[in-house]
This record gives structure tokens, C-alpha cells and sequence, in this order.
């Protein structure tokens, strides 16, 4: 299906949405096994929802209805509640070739500033049967609609063409156009299913991306991301009143005092809370169709420069830091949290590290029941699940760039833990039983 003129999709751009009022009270009359919120908590069926979620961006990669069944059983034996996955996989045209031999799943076609969506065996789906099998084993799944990196790119390089900054992709009206069309698509897809958690507008969303920087236009301050989070949050809600939506983000903080550190003898500012991201984690999630909020954390890989022998820097104690920002936060807000991604290296930092972060996070939420106080509720949802024993091409097969399947593991960023790895898969099926205590 191609998806046609500039003219249908500038109509999608400026479609009207329900007032504020009206979004909000019809969320409230869910239909049944759909989750909302209540204040601070999640809910299903008039009962506390709390979860362990899993990661699993590959699963719609799979070839084999047999794989994803597989994966979902492991899942759902390990009390994960919640399944995160990308609902969107593109590829430009001069891949096309090399994706139909590996038998690549795809859902958009870029060959012009038109794409083309593939909504066939090779392409939705896959994404279909991910979701029938999710509800198969009781599991609710967050759909990602893009990605910050080569999704928002390759909308910006087809439509507005070479030269252009990241953060256009939040402002041109034509981009905006053709991101809401593939939103429609994706929302009326599956806006009736239960199996549905939430729509997620984007995944870490920043002014600047993998391979393009950030405009003068996308700066500390300028409120580019939340004037977008609030123009898309809208939108899908006015295509679907029932189901909840998130942004997705990392969790960075616009603070008039940032937090800073000492570094070779200066005294930085410290990206994750200068605004500089583009990112106002509180501003964010205060929007009246942001339905809850969502951090993200790698302290590892974000403060390289700090994190050596010696130093006065934990990786463990930063985290922590870093759980009660965005607790508090939320709390302030008055909505749900989920922890979405976090990670570090190493099996040695994974058994060590983890278990304080996830204790944390849920002792944080004990505290405050045993004080009588309403706090927020916070899911985990570790970066990132891993299944052994796949089956397709004999378990072997090169995915895509250094995405494989491996003697039967799923693959493998460094962050992904498998069953077999004891230490680690017990700490989060021991908080997964500990949230199933704590809910209806």
C-alpha cells in the first residue's frame, strides 16, 4: 500500500482532537482487560496492576510462529507481565533486495518522501502474531512507533532532504504528516485489542540523533520535544480514547540549577539534567495525554569519563541517585512510573549491581504504603531479555548489522540475560513475584 500525496497527509497533520476534558474522562471508561491509571498506580480491572516487564525488540524479527512462542512461554514462566517491542522496522529501497533473501522483516519502504507500508507476511504480520501470542499467554505489550536514531532519519532524509538538523523531524509539518500516518495505521491496527499496554511515541527521543545534530532551534528551554510529545500525545488519543500512552523517553531533567561534576579540573554540567537532550522529564509528564513516565538508565555508558578505578563515581550508587529523580518527580505529577531500560556490562556487574537497583525500586514503593502514603507506583522492565533454544536456520542466522541468532540465543547487546545465567534471571523473577503479590 503506498500512501499518497502531501495533501492526505497534511490533512492527518491538522486533525482536530477532543478537548482536554473530554480525553481525560474517557479514559477512565476502559473496556475490560484493557490497563489504565489511577493516580499513581496502574490498574486492570478495578485492581492494582503492578509488573516485571521484559525488552524484546528482536521478537517481531523472528521468522518462526514456533520462536515466538517459545520466547512468550519463557516469559510468561518468569512472571513477566509486560512485553516492550518496536513497532516499527524500515528499511530504504536499496535494502530491499538483501531483506527479502534474508527473509528481513519490514514495515515501511523509503524510496521517495513516500513511503510504503508492508502490511504482509514479511511485514505486519509478524508484528500480528507477536501480539495474538503475547494475549495467548496473558502478557500486555508497549508498541514503539519509532525509534531516535535511523527512524526519525530516515523521515528526515526522504522528506526534508540533505542539510537538515535532527530535531526537524519534531517541526516539519510534512515529517509530522507522514509519522501520523504510519501512527494511524499501527493505532487502528490494534486499538480494540486488550492485549495492548500502551502506545510509546517514540524511543528516547532527543534533539540530536545517531548520525545528525541538534538545530539552534532545539535547545534548553525551547520546549521542542514537549510541544511534540503534546501535538502527537493528542493525536492518538483522539484515534483511541481507551488505551494509555507514554513517551518513551529517557528521563532527563531541564533544571534551572543542573547538576554538575568535577572533570579534569572543571566543573561540567551534566547533560542528564541541563535540558540539553531536549528532554524535561517533569514538564513532560505533567501533559494531560502523557499517561505515565519513563526513564531510562545506563550510567556506564553515559559517564564514561567518571566511571574508573579509584574514582568517587558507582555505577550502583548513581543509579539509585537517578530511581529517586524520577520517583519524586512522579510523584509530584501524581502518575505511574516504570523504570523502562536499564543496563550494565558484565555478568559480575549485573549479579552485584542489580540487585540493590531492583530492591531499590521496590522498597521505595513498600516504604511508602507501610507509612500510609499514596506513592508511585514503579515497574522495572530490564534492557534486555534473552531466549535460548530458537530454532530458525538452525539457530543460527545473521539478522541484520551485528543483530544474530547465535546457537540458539537471541541477540546478544552485552545487557541481555538468558536463563541460564542464574544469578541474574532469579533477581528479576523474585521481584516479578513480589509485584504479582502486590497486585489484584
Amino acid at each position: 500500500m503506498r500512501l499518497s500525496f502531501l495533501a492526505g497527509l497534511l490533512a492527518l497533520y491538522s486533525c482536530s482532537v477532543s478537548s482536554v476534558t473530554g480525553e481525560i474522562s474517557a479514559k477512565w471508561s476502559v473496556p475490560s482487560g484493557f490497563v489504565s491509571t489511577n493516580g499513581r498506580n496502574f490498574e486492570l480491572d478495578g485492581k492494582p496492576f503492578a509488573f516485571v516487564g521484559a525488552n524484546s525488540y528482536w521478537l517481531p524479527l523472528l521468522t518462526t510462529s514456533d520462536d515466538v512462542e517459545r520466547t512468550f512461554k519463557t516469559m510468561q514462566d518468569a512472571g513477566v507481565k509486560v512485553l516492550r517491542t518496536w513497532g516499527f522496522n524500515a528499511i530504504n529501497g536499496t535494502e530491499l533486495p538483501g531483506a527479502l533473501q534474508s527473509n528481513l522483516t519490514y514495515y515501511q519502504l523509503w524510496n521517495s518522501s513516500q513511503w510504503i507500508l508492508n502490511d504482509g507476511p514479511q511485514g505486519l504480520q509478524r508484528l500480528d502474531n507477536v501480539i495474538a501470542t503475547a494475549e495467548k499467554h496473558d502478557i500486555k505489550v508497549i508498541v514503539a512507533f519509532t525509534n531516535n536514531g535511523s527512524g526519525l532519519e530516515l523521515y528526515i532524509n526522504w522528506i526534508a532532504g540533505a542539510g537538515n538538523t535532527h530535531d526537524v523531524f519534531y517541526t516539519n509539518p510534512a515529517i509530522i504528516a507522514s509519522y501520523q500516518s504510519y501512527v494511524k495505521i499501527i493505532v487502528e491496527r490494534y486499538k480494540n485489542s486488550s492485549a495492548i499496554f500502551a502506545w510509546e511515541l517514540v524511543n528516547e527521543a532527543r534533539c540530536a540523533g545517531d548520525i545528525l545534530p541538534s538545530g539552534h532551534s532545539c535547545v534548553p528551554g525551547s520546549n521542542t520535544l514537549k510541544t511534540w510529545y503534546r501535538q502527537q500525545s493528542d493525536f492518538v488519543r483522539s484515534l483511541d480514547p481507551h488505551h494509555m500512552i507514554t513517551t518513551g523517553g529517557e528521563g532527563q531533567f531541564f533544571m534551572s540549577k543542573p547538576f554538575e561534576f568535577w572533570f579534569n579540573g572543571t566543573l561540567v554540567s551534566d547533560f542528564n539534567f541541563n535540558g540539553e537532550a531536549g528532554e524535561d522529564f517533569e514538564g513532560d509528564l505533567g501533559l494531560p495525554n502523557i499517561d505515565f513516565g519513563t526513564y531510562h538508565m545506563y550510567p556506564q555508558l553515559w559517564y564514561p569519563q567518571l566511571d574508573f578505578p579509584g574514582s568517587n563515581f558507582t555505577v550502583e550508587n548513581w543509579g539509585l541517585f537517578w530511581i529517586n529523580q524520577h520517583i519524586n518527580a512522579a510523584n509530584r505529577a501524581e502518575k505511574p512510573l516504570i523504570l523502562e531500560e536499564f543496563g550494565v556490562s558484565g555478568l559480575d556487574n549485573k549479579s552485584s549491581i542489580y540487585p540493590t537497583w531492583v530492591q531499590h525500586a521496590l522498597d521505595t514503593k513498600h516504604a511508602f504504603r507501610m507509612a500510609l502514603i499514596n506513592s508511585t507506583s514503579s515497574s522495572i522492565m530490564p534492557w534486555q531479555f534473552g531466549e535460548l533454544g530458537l530454532t530458525e536456520s538452525g539457530g543460527n542466522r545473521l539478522i541484520k548489522y551485528s543483530d544474530q541468532i547465535f546457537r540458539g540465543a537471541s541477540p546478544n547487546d552485552g545487557n541481555t540475560f538468558y536463563i541460564n545465567q542464574t544469578q541474574v534471571w532469579d533477581i528479576f523473577t523474585r521481584a516479578a513475584q513480589i509485584q504479582d503479590q502486590r497486585s489484584g
